[in-house]
C-alpha cells in the first residue's frame, strides 16, 4: 500500500465525520427551541452519560442551562433540510419549530419535548457544565431513550443501521451507509471450522 504525505495545519477540532442531531429544549415559560449539534459524544456507560459542546451566544444554551434538561433527537436523512436550517437560523428571531413542520411529543422523564418525526430520541439531565472557550461542555445522563418499534427484531436487537441517520463532515452532510464493513470483535473472532460437506 501507499502512503500519501500529510500536510500540516495548526491545532483545530477536526474530529469528523461526527452524528448530526437536533436538540430540543424549553424554558420556564414553556418556549421550546430546536438547534442542531454535531459536537456530541458519548462519555460514559454507568450511569449512562454524554457530552454536548454548546456556544454561549445559542438561545438553547439558556434553556438548558435554566432547566438543566433536553433531548437529543436522531434525524433520517430526509429531515437533512430540517438539520441544516435549525443549525444556520436562530431561535431568537424565527420558530424553527414551526417552520421545519416539526411534530413535539412528550417525553417520558424530562419536560422537554422530542421530535416525533425522529427515529430515536434520547431524554437527558444536565450533571454539569464545564466553561472551555468558545463552547462550553454539557455532562448529561441519558435518563431514558425511545427507539422507533420497526427498528427493533424479533429477538429484541436495535438495528440502527435502518434508521437512515445521517453524519456532519467538515461543512458537508452525508447519510450513514446501512451495510457494516465489520463488527465489534471481529478481527479476534475465531475462524468457524467446517466439515468436507461445508457444514458446520
Amino acid at each position: 500500500m501507499k502512503y500519501m504525505t500529510k500536510v500540516s495545519f495548526k491545532g483545530s477540532a477536526m474530529l469528523n465525520p461526527v452524528p448530526a442531531v437536533l436538540i430540543t429544549s424549553k424554558n420556564k415559560e414553556g418556549k421550546v427551541n430546536v438547534f442542531t449539534v454535531g459536537w456530541i459524544g458519548t462519555a460514559c456507560t454507568k450511569p449512562p452519560m454524554i457530552t454536548v459542546a454548546i456556544r454561549p451566544e445559542r438561545l438553547s444554551y439558556e434553556y438548558i442551562k435554566e432547566s438543566s434538561e433536553f433531548v437529543v433527537n436522531l434525524p433520517s436523512k430526509d429531515l437533512i433540510r430540517s438539520v441544516d436550517f435549525c443549525g444556520v437560523k436562530s431561535g431568537k428571531n424565527i420558530d424553527k419549530i414551526k417552520e421545519c413542520n416539526l411534530i413535539l411529543e412528550d417525553s417520558e422523564n424530562v419536560a422537554v419535548p422530542a421530535i416525533k418525526q425522529c427515529p430515536v430520541t434520547l431524554e437527558c439531565k444536565v450533571k454539569s457544565i464545564t466553561l472551555l472557550g468558545s463552547h462550553d461542555l454539557f455532562l448529561a445522563e441519558v435518563l431514558s431513550i425511545h427507539v422507533e418499534e420497526n427498528l427493533i427484531d424479533t429477538d429484541g436487537k436495535i438495528h440502527l443501521e435502518k434508521a437512515d441517520l445521517i453524519c456532519y463532515s467538515h461543512g458537508e452532510y452525508f447519510p450513514v451507509t446501512p451495510k457494516a464493513i465489520g463488527k465489534f470483535g471481529y478481527s479476534v473472532q475465531k475462524k468457524k471450522k467446517f466439515n468436507k460437506k461445508g457444514k458446520k
